[in-house]
């Protein structure tokens, strides 16, 4: 990959952005040559500026490489449409430059995704972020990089669900997390989060967590009682006689879209106005050169908020699995703010290096480098970590239950193969005439003909509530839910939007209009079994991960039992999605 510093005035595709004066060199995403195909250079990286930041989000408890599939449907409409990060295929190859059939069309798009899977790998897996993450820091200004992630490190896996989030933490600390902010990590529970943050060496930084009032009239642990935040809001690092200001912005809807059990005492928020004020401080007080923003909001969230916050020069985004390459640049009332975002499993590595003068970001240079495990050496120190996390539980989770037939995957706004998979798990093996499974953003590929382990189907399913229900649900209740989730999704505000995709359907088809009014997206409800679905009727629902507590067993079981039958992963012939309203629409690849 070659790197745009401002200095190659000559070379096409110039990019220089403002922010508070200052302009920031971004990069230039090039046609490959050969070797740049083979993947010689691509981790060499000009010297710049002088201080570097590493950013890692939405890991998910990936220790190893994975394929992991990005989506053929990520829409945005209204005043997002055709925005970043709302591209997809050869919409998202043009906007930034990539040729088609390189290993970054391969690492950021959809498009031919099992061809480049057999040519070019895996990717991830914390021993190879390793190597990366040294050298990267070796070859920092100084010899310094600060390395900082964006939540959801410690929930996804099955070793991680079985240690509540243990294990993240020492691989953690092997990789040199020097600060995080948290989302799924909140889903252990208070006492769950608050064990883990003792083992962490890093800083968990949340300046939009509180307690609530109760829990501040009992006197509850909190980072400041005057305040009542529950944890440290920002940190500040040195780099030479230059310092930078890191805040974190956990999720702002963990008792919303999480189970409020996990979270009793403590109120979340997007908080604009105590960020505002917070920014406000770190530079007049502190007298930082520059303000970063660690972010689980959310791409779109950030993007809205970078507009009414000013003062920050970055976010450092999460939450929403998007793989942008080139931050965007927001004007707000101070100047301009860049929003980016990392992608999600351990696929990339943003390095951002900063030219920073006194009081002020002079210059930026950002990169979102695909980790491609066959051109990093796997470190040794973390390789014998993860074996050793992994013995106790290798024979349990390494048994072999299926192979896949097709692709399974899982990202993409209406469906996914694996969710298909899993809805059809719990329509048969709870007798069952509707099924519903949740959007989750998160959970590694499969290529057809590939072997599902144990460990597969928790990457898919472990979460600590992951029990199984059955219920009677009106047809009325089931195009209501159906609606609620929709308008999460396309909320043409994004801080009415939660960050996940649409809930997964079994037995049921039906049409969706993204850009219709609230409450009348969807249509057209047709059970798979012949018929409308009749709104006063009453219906067998299965699903899981229900907010509410549930008796039912682990999905995970439902999921295995299922596969147990025949040894084959192999999806019904259900059709579940119809889509209007998007032709011309580059978020929409053609395939829900």
């Amino acid at each position: 990959m070659r790197d745009f510093d401002g200095s190659n005035a000559g070379l096409p595709r110039r990019r220089l952005l403002q922010a508070g004066g200052a302009t920031l060199a971004l990069p230039l995403l090039w046609r490959r040559t050969l070797a740049q195909e083979a993947g010689a250079g691509l981790y060499d990286l000009k010297t710049f500026g002088n201080a570097r930041l590493l950013h890692m989000t939405d890991t998910h408890a990936q220790l190893r490489p994975v394929l992991f599939r990005e989506p053929s449907v990520n829409i945005g409409i209204a005043t997002m449409q055709g925005r970043p990060p709302h591209l997809v295929g050869d919409a998202f190859l043009k906007r930034f430059g990539i040729a088609p059939g390189s290993r970054e069309a391969y690492a950021f798009t959809y498009l031919d995704f099992e061809d480049g899977a057999k040519r070019y790998g895996r990717l991830g897996g914390f021993a190879h972020l390793k190597s990366l993450v040294t050298r990267l820091r070796s070859e920092a200004p100084g010899g310094q990089a600060v390395l900082v992630d964006g939540g959801d490190l410690w929930q996804g896996s099955g070793l991680a669900n079985a240690r509540k989030g243990a294990d993240m933490v020492e691989a953690a600390n092997l990789l040199g997390i020097e600060a995080m902010t948290g989302h799924w990590e909140f889903t252990y529970g208070q006492e769950g989060l608050r064990a883990n943050l003792d083992r962490f060496k890093g800083e968990f930084l949340a300046q939009n967590v509180f307690l609530t009032e109760e829990a501040a009239f009992n006197e509850s642990p909190a980072f400041d009682s005057a305040s009542g935040r529950v944890f440290k809001p920002a940190t500040i690092k040195a780099f030479g006689d230059r310092r930078v200001a890191i805040i974190g912005q956990a999720f702002p809807y963990v008792p919303i879209a999480h189970p409020k059990r996990f979270t009793p005492d403590w109120t979340f928020g997007i908080r604009d106005a105590e960020l505002q004020a917070l920014v406000d401080d770190l530079r007049a007080k502190e007298k930082v050169d520059a303000v970063v923003l660690l972010s689980h909001n959310g791409m779109d969230v950030d993007l809205k908020l970078a507009s009414r916050v000013a003062g920050i020069d970055l976010i450092l985004g999460g939450h929403t699995h998007d793989a942008v390459p080139e931050p965007v640049a927001v004007t707000n009332a101070r100047g301009k703010t860049l929003v980016s975002n990392a992608g999600s499993n351990g696929k990339f590595l943003a390095v951002v290096d900063l030219d920073l003068a006194p009081g002020s970001l002079r210059g930026i240079r950002y990169r979102l480098l695909p980790v491609f495990a066959d051109l990093l050496k796997p470190d040794a120190e973390m390789e014998a970590l993860i074996a050793s996390l992994d013995a106790p539980h290798s024979a349990e989770f390494g048994r072999t239950l299926a192979t896949a037939e097709g692709l399974l995957y899982r990202r993409g706004n209406f469906t996914g193969s694996m969710d298909h998979l899993l809805c059809d798990a719990l329509r048969g093996q709870l007798d069952a005439q509707i099924s519903l499974s949740p959007g989750f953003r998160w959970g590694p590929s499969t290529l057809a003909g590939g072997s599902i382990t144990a460990a597969d189907v928790l990457a898919q399913t472990a979460t600590t509530y992951s029990e199984v229900y059955v219920q009677s649900m009106t047809g009325e209740q089931i195009r209501s839910i159906m609606e609620d989730v929709c308008d999460n999704l396309f909320n043409p505000d994004p801080y009415y939007q939660q960050g996940g995709d649409m809930v997964r359907v079994g037995g049921l088809s039906y049409r969706c209009e993204p850009g219709a009014a609230s409450g009348k997206r969807i249509s057209n409800l047709t059970l798979t079994e012949g018929g409308s679905l009749d709104p006063a009727k009453t219906y067998k629902v299965a699903g899981w991960a229900s907010v509410n507590p549930q008796e039912g067993k682990p999905v995970w079981e439902v999921l295995e039992a299922h596969l147990g039958h025949t040894g084959k992963a192999t999806l019904s012939a259900d059709k579940p999605v119809e889509v209007d309203g998007v032709a011309g629409n580059p978020g929409y690849g053609g395939a829900a």
